[in-house]
């Protein structure tokens, strides 16, 4: 079955993939550090970084429904331009209102890219197995989280930002030639998308989607204010906390994916969502480069098998894979913008433990969400 899931477009788009994630997730842990320096304030960078998030949400929805009508290959390709132009004006923007369009195009960018990719992946998987197939699909970006924030920080460190930028620039460029070489596939026309649905979004697929949600406002606050925090305490290199995260990720879909489609996704769903609470608390207590690994090494079991279960999980219920796709990825840009937003408040007027400790409650919140709404219904 695995010679099936790994076609000649699956390989591609997952290349493609990884080099286009390798140049955002660079941007991870550098451009809180790149604010800091240039004199904006914990709120400013929770705003700034969490900016992109809510340009991708708001267009998410609506390349889902245009993905009924023209293939994943165009908004591919559009993502990778975009991308490569927003690349290119980091190197002359400058807090706040330059740097914040700026964060608006690199959204437009990720959203067209990243929903048409998972939209292609949900048509082009097996029956049966489009848990596994997703599974393997997002080692793309586990990959990625593992070499990109280490590479990032190496970048700045020897040769400085304008160094990190054009390689983001190269990086688009090189996803944009291996797009193209991706099949042409016909659209075909999905019967059972909706008059029913609220301005582009799936209804079917918005309670895996709300799911999705909360675990991705406790990546985008970690994502933005844990490398300031990891330096605060004397690690000179954060990313090395995402790369043992994404290890962790990678083992456990290697060893684990086919559990995604053994068992029912309710059964997978609700234990993943405890290492999320766990890390956050242990998080919430660590001073030292040793703590953090342990975190990351608690955290790293979760999405594992979490987000590619809330994917087929939104997939099966939500009908059309372009409407659903944008649906659960907008609900994911959601999060991650109000994480860094909200964080960023409750940062600056508190702490950075009080912080991972309201992180912790939104995952308990989002298990109760689970237990108490979404489960067999």
């Amino acid at each position: 079955m695995i010679r099936k899931i790994l076609s000649r477009d699956f390989v591609l788009c997952f290349f493609t993939q990884f080099i286009f994630t390798l140049a955002t997730f660079s941007l991870i842990p550098t451009l809180p550090i790149y604010l800091l320096r240039k004199g904006a304030s914990e709120a400013e960078i929770g705003f700034l970084i969490g900016s992109y998030a809510i340009a991708s949400l708001v267009v998410r929805p609506l390349v889902g429904k245009q993905l009924l009508k023209r293939p994943e290959k165009y908004f591919m390709m559009l993502g990778t331009l975009i991308f490569a132009l927003a690349s290119l004006a980091y190197l002359l923007a400058s807090p706040f209102w330059p740097f914040l369009l700026v964060r608006i195009l690199h959204g437009i960018g990720y959203a067209l890219f990243t929903t048409a990719s998972f939209t292609l992946i949900a048509n082009i998987s097996p029956d049966g197995h489009k848990g596994q197939s997703l599974g393997y699909f997002i080692l793309a970006f586990t990959i990625s989280t593992a070499v990109a924030p280490p590479l990032g920080m190496f970048i700045i460190n020897q040769f400085g930002f304008t160094h990190l930028f054009l390689t983001c620039l190269a990086l688009s460029l090189s996803s944009l030639l291996i797009t193209n070489k991706l099949t042409k596939r016909p659209v075909i026309p999905f019967q059972d998308s909706s008059d029913k649905d609220l301005f582009f979004l799936s209804r079917k697929a918005l309670r895996p989607s709300i799911l999705g949600f909360f675990p991705f406002f406790i990546w985008g606050a970690l994502t933005t204010f844990f490398p300031i925090y990891a330096v605060s305490h004397g690690v000179s290199n954060p990313g090395f906390f995402f790369t043992t995260v994404a290890i962790i990720l990678i083992f456990s879909r290697v060893f684990g994916g086919r559990i995604l489609d053994l068992y029912s996704r309710e059964k997978i769903i609700m234990p993943s969502i405890f290492p999320y609470i766990i890390s956050m608390i242990i998080l919430a207590f660590s001073k030292t480069f040793s703590m953090f690994m342990v975190v990351a090494i608690v955290y790293g079991i979760g999405p594992a098998f979490l987000i590619p279960a809330l994917m087929a999980y939104a997939v099966e219920r939500g009908g059309a894979p372009g409407p659903t796709m944008g649906t659960f990825n907008a609900m994911n840009d959601l999060g991650i913008s109000l994480g860094p937003l909200i964080m960023g408040i409750v940062v600056q007027f508190t702490n950075y433990p009080v912080m991972f400790i309201c992180l912790a409650i939104i995952g308990f919140i989002n298990l109760n969400y689970f237990y108490f709404s979404v489960r067999k219904k």
